[in-house]
């Protein structure tokens, strides 16, 4: 660990010459929460948003409108005053976090802990270099790279989670059939962690043009970040827990709210379920098989010709009669909406957006054509506020008259056939800036969700929305989930699936997910059992494919693999408490749901360059299989002591372990001390549930564990409306004591509850409910127990 004994003497000498460098810094002065320094040749504003969290905006002449689609409108103002001092060399800004030095020379900037430690630090730092093309600026940034320092992040880069020695391009690109270390594919997070010397930080570069990141590819001891236009703007998010820096970038960027418990359960999909009688006789296949479901999804072939928030009336004639017939049977229904708007007079869309001006316009005032599924079309602008508030109008009679559940945005990169996607002279409202594609593209599929979302809350305010979307920039969670794309039928994309979903997950979109078992290609059973055991722990859990690669409805696989793919879901369906209360935490704290072993256990150097295994929530350590025939397999579990959740014996971490895994199974290991909510086996989310189970595994050390409860949808929860269980547990050799503490209006929402311990030293003599005690029957010879109540509870101990 490098310990700086002189920091306010870093990057001392001459400043580097040249009209593309800041140059001197002449001035300093404050406005407000804001600081300025202004250099020969550009100025610098710092923000101090909070403690760890600082932002840095760099301009040559002027700042233009400060305006950003990924900051949560509620923190945009937000800022903290910030005494600055200043030496020979450095003005100097303290927080109670961090030290941030700025060069006078040259304007680097050098952030260090409180005792001097670098965390990270300028090369270079901000430069440019005119683009003489379009315009403007190109502008970059370079910073070191500490020995030994490791990078993740970035979304859904399909290659291995660190980061180091590579470089990637975001531009929201369709991407059929991408393949592993492909780049750029659907979406666009332009944030990265750093780790080194234990000490972990997030850097999010806040420009929606086509950016770059190099983490030493050019040169192996420099980190950069560049764009093809726009500011050099970046928040700097202090640590040191990695854990730590993603939930202050779900502070910076959003959070979600509470999705409806339903979108948890399994989704089932095809391009595409019609007609009707398809889509009934899919519903009726998993309730007469008991594959548990809640969801059903129509693709495009719905609507008339393609045309969006239309209906065929041959293959559906009576939609709303359909729909609420599957409510009745526990389904849900989602319907596909892409952008393109087929070029047709007698359609109302397309006209009613032609005459109000809503498509976007290429540089000479055409309108925007491109081809897509409806053969020629135009585009909605959504990056203009009229134009999301007309497209939200448009999902009313969707919501309302035929209440849908949820809407699934597609080639909303966007997509456009033959051309790959809109030419850079396309013009965009940019919410009042009158920008070109070359800024809007990435933001456009979020601002569509977006507006999808928007037309959901409005016109069905009683329910909260499903939306879910192929592409988004930074903070897209506020209003959507996205999965992975076309994937394929591998088991190299079940690899990369693994991969993406832990990155996506600590790049903000906790809510994320993939085809099971592949979009494109025919998977044998195994794959696809092995692929819907990791999908389990993916909060959106959805079966899709191709009409032209075969069926994968879980049945599809034979008699030998229904059962093992029906267990699977079934055990989604048991662990569903678990779930909500996971997404809950991450909708209050920011927490990921979906996190790679460095980011449970950043100070065990084995953890930091492993990918396979990952935590879901504070509990669970999961270990998907990844090759064929394979029924053992080796895995790291992190220090501590650890069950193995299928026969609950108890393992030690800190080392690499090696596990059975029978194809019923895979390794899925949880915490010591924990407490594990379960439902029964259910087919559905509006199953009425009398008794739930709480599995809790003994543990001598302190262990917390929550569970959360609601009325799965709505929003009285906002008004205190929840019951939310905090349960302790810590045992010795002779006993073992759990505690709930409960908080909210809502009495706990069941009869009765099941409480099953596992693991403990000693066979129990005698047990204390809130003081009552009873003794165990003399014939209970195993060191586990059963304890069956009434409600709640507040106390248990369990005696030898």
């Amino acid at each position: 660990m490098e310990v700086v004994t002189n920091p306010i003497g870093f990057n001392q000498g001459s400043p580097v010459q040249g009209k593309d460098f800041p140059g001197t810094i002449k001035k300093f002065h404050r406005e407000g929460g804001r600081l300025y320094f202004d250099a020969d040749n550009s100025k610098l504003e710092v923000r101090v948003i909070s403690d760890e969290i600082l932002r840095f905006r760099f301009n040559q002449d002027y700042f233009a409108r400060d305006f950003s689609y990924a900051i949560d409108p509620a923190i945009v103002e937000k800022a903290i005053r910030a005494e600055v001092t200043e030496n020979e060399i450095n003005y100097i800004l303290e927080t109670a976090s961090v030290r941030v030095l700025i060069n006078k020379n040259n304007l680097r900037i050098r952030i260090e802990t409180l005792t001097g430690e670098v965390i990270c630090e300028d090369e270079n730092g901000y430069h440019w270099e005119p683009n003489a093309g379009y315009g403007g600026n190109y502008v970059y940034c370079s910073k070191h790279i500490q020995t030994n320092e490791v990078f993740y992040g970035l979304g859904d880069k399909p290659c291995d989670l660190n980061l180091r020695g590579k470089r990637f391009l975001n531009w929201g690109t369709d991407t059929y059939g991408f393949a592993k270390e492909q780049d750029p594919l659907y979406r666009n997070i332009p944030f990265y962690y750093g780790l080194h010397d234990g000490m972990g930080y997030g850097l999010f570069f806040d420009n929606s043009y086509q950016t770059f990141f190099d983490f030493g590819f050019e040169n192996p001891s420099i980190a950069s970040f560049w764009a093809e236009g726009g500011e050099m703007c970046y928040y700097f998010i202090a640590g040191p827990e990695l854990l730590h820096v993603a939930e202050n970038f779900t502070q910076l960027t959003g959070r979600p709210e509470l999705p409806p418990l339903w979108a948890l359960g399994y989704q089932q999909s095809k391009w595409s379920y019609y007609p009707e009688s398809m889509v009934r006789e899919i519903a009726s296949e998993f309730r007469t098989r008991q594959i548990p479901c809640d969801v059903i999804h129509l693709d495009i072939d719905y609507m008339d010709g393609y045309r969006c928030f239309t209906w065929d009336k041959e293959r559906f004639p009576d939609p709303p009669k359909m729909i609420d017939d599957l409510k009745k049977d526990g389904f849900e229904t989602v319907l596909i909406l892409d952008p393109g708007i087929k070029i047709d007079p007698e359609y109302l869309v397309f006209r009613d957006a032609l005459e109000k001006g809503y498509f976007c316009r290429r540089q000479d005032g055409d309108l925007m054509r491109g081809k897509v599924w409806p053969g020629d079309c135009n585009f909605p602008d959504f990056t203009n506020p009229e134009v999301r508030s007309w497209w939200s109008d448009l999902v009313a009679p969707l919501v309302k008259q035929d209440r849908v559940g949820g809407i699934w945005n597609d080639m909303n990169e966007p997509a456009v056939f033959e051309i790959a996607t809109f030419p850079d002279d396309v013009r965009h409202n940019y919410d009042g800036l009158d920008v070109s594609h070359r800024r809007a593209h990435n933001v456009y599929g979020m601002q569509m969700a977006r507006s999808t979302y928007e037309g959901m809350k409005k016109h069905n305010p009683q329910e909260r929305p499903f939306v879910l979307t192929r592409s988004g920039f930074a903070g897209v969670q506020r209003y959507s989930a996205v999965w992975t794309g076309d994937n394929v039928s591998s088991w190299e994309h079940l690899w990369i699936a693994n991969i993406q979903c832990q990155r996506i997950s600590v790049s903000g979109i906790s809510f994320c997910g993939t085809d099971i078992g592949g979009f494109i290609g025919n998977p044998d059973g195994e794959l696809f059992v092995r692929y819907i055991q990791m999908a389990v722990f993916h909060p959106f859990f959805r079966g899709h494919s191709s009409k032209d690669h075969g069926n994968k409805e879980p049945w599809s696989f034979g008699p030998s693999f229904e059962p093992l793919i029906r267990k699977a879901i079934e055990l989604r369906y048991q662990l569903l408490p678990y779930i909500y209360t996971t997404f809950h935490q991450y909708v209050n704290k920011g927490t990921p749901m979906i996190r790679p072993l460095a980011f449970i256990a950043q100070h065990e150097k084995e953890t930091l360059l492993r990918m396979d295994e990952f935590g879901f929530g504070d509990q669970l350590l999961i270990c998907p299989i990844k090759e064929a025939a394979t029924f053992t397999r080796k895995m790291f579990l992190p220090a501590g002591n650890w069950y193995n959740y299928w026969n609950h014996k108890m393992i030690k971490g800190g080392h690499e372990i090696s596990v059975d895994a029978p194809l019923d199974q895979f390794p899925l290991f949880v915490k010591a001390g924990a407490v594990i909510p379960h439902f029964p086996i259910i087919q559905h989310t509006k199953t009425v549930i009398k008794e739930v189970t709480l599995h809790v595994f003994y543990g001598t050390n302190r262990n917390v564990s929550y569970a959360y409860w609601d009325g799965n949808d709505g929003y009285e929860y906002r008004d205190g409306k929840y019951c939310l269980q905090k349960f302790t547990v810590f045992g010795n050799r002779r006993q073992l004591r759990i505690i709930c503490d409960t908080s909210g209006s809502l009495a706990f929402p069941h009869e009765s509850i099941n409480v099953v311990i596992h693991g403990l030293p000693f066979v129990p003599k005698i047990y204390e409910v809130d003081d009552q005690v009873t003794k165990v029957t003399s014939r209970h010879k195993t060191k586990e127990l059963s304890i069956s109540l009434k409600g709640s509870f507040h106390k248990i101990k369990i005696h030898h």
